[in-house]
């Protein structure tokens, strides 16, 4: 299992603009990292750079402890996904597959066991003589990963290969993906936009955003533990609002939000601190409207079939809440409910920081 080093990556084009700024990151042998944010982020700039295709202005680029920053990719011993899935069309799946090794001159009877054994890992036995058209999108990605398995890469490189296909195919991809990887122990980093698939596939998610990290961790710590507001809406849905600290106790915060007080555990500003509070919607819970943490009139109402989901028009603003579907009767449009929450689930951030 290989472990893979960046450190200070950066890379500047032109002049002015900076795609990737001073990124540190540490890859662990066997570990699948995602690279997660919007377009623009920098995480495709930080792949390519990984896999040599980019030269980094500065920064280094370490494997096992040798410096790679400016080994050609050839040279690099990685494999790489694409998202197109760049096979070649007049190739049959056997010769897509092989190609790699053909380029690294292994002999024809190690070859042909090689193409063979990627093939029943991916579980296309036996259609290696089909042409890429003949083949299904979910096909077609596992040949585009077959021919990285092939050449037995130290670390595989996946530049969003999933999203060329539908929902339901993108998911069962996902887990027979993390089945393999986790199978053959490759050291991976998957570059999406997709939360989803980041945090289904991944041992820990980087955040990016601006060209840098703004949040690493495992999946569970990134969504129920966001440092910030930026990680906190680009993975789920969230509710925010803007309140006053009006007091502290030993065990936490008072907040003030329009004319309804409650307290949050975490936080750490002075009384007087404008701030915004961050919950997500499946926090939140809707029953009786003089028993809530606050109260309002449900606007919309969607069945989405395992849960219900809510706007709300509250004293707190307009409240988004997620309500699982256990059967039996729920509340109606235009029904006053109230809101409540735990203490832990809201997330104190003081405005001037909340985009951070």
């Amino acid at each position: 299992m290989s472990r893979l080093s960046l450190r200070g990556l950066s890379k500047i084009y032109g002049n002015h603009f900076h795609a990737v700024r001073d990124l540190d990151l540490d890859v662990e042998g066997g570990e699948f990292v995602s690279l997660l944010g919007p377009s623009g982020c920098g995480k495709t700039t930080t792949l390519q750079m990984v896999a040599g295709f980019v030269p980094p202005t500065t920064g280094t680029i370490m494997f096992d402890g040798l410096d790679m920053t400016r080994v050609v990719p050839e040279k690099r011993d990685m494999g790489v996904v694409f998202q197109s899935y760049a096979l070649f069309p007049h190739m049959t799946i056997a010769q897509n597959i092989g190609f790699g090794l053909e380029m690294r001159r292994m002999k024809r009877p190690q070859l042909r066991d090689r193409v063979d054994e990627a093939l029943a890992m991916v579980r296309l036995s036996g259609l290696e003589d089909r042409y890429p058209s003949q083949l299904s999108g979910g096909q077609r990605q596992r040949v585009a990963i077959a021919r990285v398995l092939a050449i037995r890469p130290r670390v595989m490189l996946l530049d969003e290969p999933m999203s060329n296909l539908d929902a339901k195919l993108r998911g069962e991809m996902h887990v027979e993906l993390r089945a393999l990887q986790r199978r053959l122990g490759i050291t991976t980093i998957l570059v999406t936009h997709d939360q989803v698939e980041a945090m289904t596939m991944s041992d820990r998610i980087a955040v990016m955003t601006k060209g840098g990290i703004a949040q690493l961790g495992s999946p569970q710590d990134v969504y129920d533990k966001p440092t910030s507001e930026f990680a906190f809406r680009f993975l789920g849905h969230t509710n925010v609002v803007t309140g006053e600290i009006i007091s502290r106790n030993d065990r936490g915060l008072i907040v003030r939000v329009g004319s309804t007080s409650f307290p949050i555990e975490n936080g750490k500003e002075h009384v007087g601190t404008e701030i915004k509070l961050l919950v997500r919607p499946e926090r939140l819970r809707i029953g009786d409207a003089d028993g809530g943490n606050a109260k309002g009139r449900i606007s919309t109402r969607l069945f989405l079939g395992g849960v219900w989901l809510y706007e709300i028009d509250s004293d707190i603003g307009q409240i988004r809440v997620s309500s699982q579907n256990l059967g039996g009767e729920h509340p109606q449009e235009g029904e006053i409910v109230g809101i409540t929450w735990n203490a832990g689930d809201l997330l104190a951030i003081a405005a001037e920081n909340a985009n951070g």
